[in-house]
């Protein structure tokens, strides 16, 4: 049995990928189900580490993005995209597996044309409340839909074929490591600790602000800040000039990244969240941690706003719109719910409310049924 997956071009695609994969191979082995060979096609392995720990054969394409911004690349990567899916058909041919899974996104496209062109099967999973333009145009072929969020509904026409998963979160996510995050990260104990990320590659807005009021934050908390790896010596040289005068500067800890274990100990810490609204949306409501949210104001579709929007609905989160998001205001909303340990258990609340945790056992049950009648 042949599983192929398509996605990639940022974490919030290829960790879900990785997520199902765990699962599938999982179910695989307590039911028996033998000859199960997993692939994953994109135009970047991302982290061949991970792949070769989910027994993920990497299968290289070519796919070009389209920009929201001017870029002469813009007129050349159609191109791109051409020669890509002429190689997808080619291989997929060959291969033929018995089921694609989707995971949206520029890099998937040549995989989800060519399974169209072939007539294989498609499964395809939506993180976010406005889907991309490829799970669009795939959805009217696609023989299972799956959802993080209800109102995406309305985009797919056929409603039967659509399921509401929440999004696929990896194992090593879900459980929570062994050890002290205070030991392990140095913290103070009994110090409030706020928890800023902005995915991999950091968020400079977020980051720039963060550090106009780190001098005052550290006066009564301590700060763990994923500053993204290609920001981590411009940040860290900031900050140290804005905490010259602190006595408390080493409450404030900077990291370029943090691992999943890292990241899971300084989750198990924080009293707030701060993030992007991403894919981080779903890992910070299996925390059940408040949240301070900043959606990226040029993303596909405002498709992160809509996202923040609708998970604080719950009243796990408290929205900040980038184009207001000064040092006063932002240090305000931080010690509102800070300084509330009441407004900080309703918003938890709000959070374990919306986490689904079984999300990529879910897909992955979907996704193998296909397969196995497909076979």
């Amino acid at each position: 049995m042949k599983i192929l997956f398509a996605g990639g071009g940022t974490g919030g695609h290829f960790y879900p990928i990785v997520a199902v994969a765990e699962a599938l191979n999982e179910i695989a082995a307590k039911e028996g189900v033998g000859n199960l060979e997993l692939y994953y096609m994109s135009d970047d392995p991302y982290d061949t580490e991970l792949l070769t720990n989910t027994r993920l054969t990497y299968l290289n394409t070519v796919a070009g993005k389209q920009r929201t911004y001017f870029s002469i690349w813009n007129f050349l990567d159609p191109f791109k995209t051409l020669y890509g899916c002429f190689l997808a058909v080619v291989r997929l041919a060959v291969l033929y597996p018995d089921v694609v899974f989707g995971k949206g996104g520029y890099a998937s496209f040549p995989a989800l044309f060519a399974a169209r062109l072939l007539r294989i099967p498609v499964v395809i999973h939506e993180s976010d409340i406005v889907p991309g333009k490829v799970n669009r145009w795939i959805g009217s072929y696609a023989t299972k839909v799956a959802l993080s969020y209800p109102e995406a509904k309305r985009y797919f026409t056929h409603q039967d074929r659509i399921a509401l998963t929440g999004q696929p979160i990896r194992k090593a996510l879900l459980e929570m490591p062994e050890g002290d995050p205070l030991t392990l990260l140095s913290l103070e104990p009994n110090l409030p600790t706020i928890l800023v990320i902005g995915g991999s590659q950091g968020a400079e807005k977020i980051n720039e602000n963060l550090i106009d009021i780190i001098a005052r934050l550290v006066e009564r908390y301590q700060v763990i800040h994923q500053t993204g790896e290609k920001n981590f010596d411009w940040i860290k040289k900031r900050a140290e000039g804005a905490l010259a005068k602190s006595i408390q500067g080493n409450r404030y800890h900077p990291y370029p990244y943090l691992d999943s274990k890292q990241l899971h100990l300084a989750a198990k810490a924080a009293n707030l969240v701060i993030s992007r609204a991403g894919s981080s949306i779903f890992e910070i409501a299996v925390w059940g941690k408040p949240s301070a949210l900043i959606p990226l104001a040029i993303a596909h579709d405002d498709h992160q706003r809509e996202n923040a929007y609708s998970y604080a609905r719950t009243g796990a989160a408290t929205v900040i719109e980038e184009q207001n998001l000064k040092p006063e205001l932002f240090l305000s909303i931080v010690s509102s719910i800070m300084e509330s340990r009441e407004k900080q258990e309703s918003m938890a609340v709000g959070a374990k409310s919306f986490a689904k945790t079984d999300a990529a056992e879910k897909i992955a049950r979907a996704v193998l049924a296909i397969a196995l009648k497909h076979d």
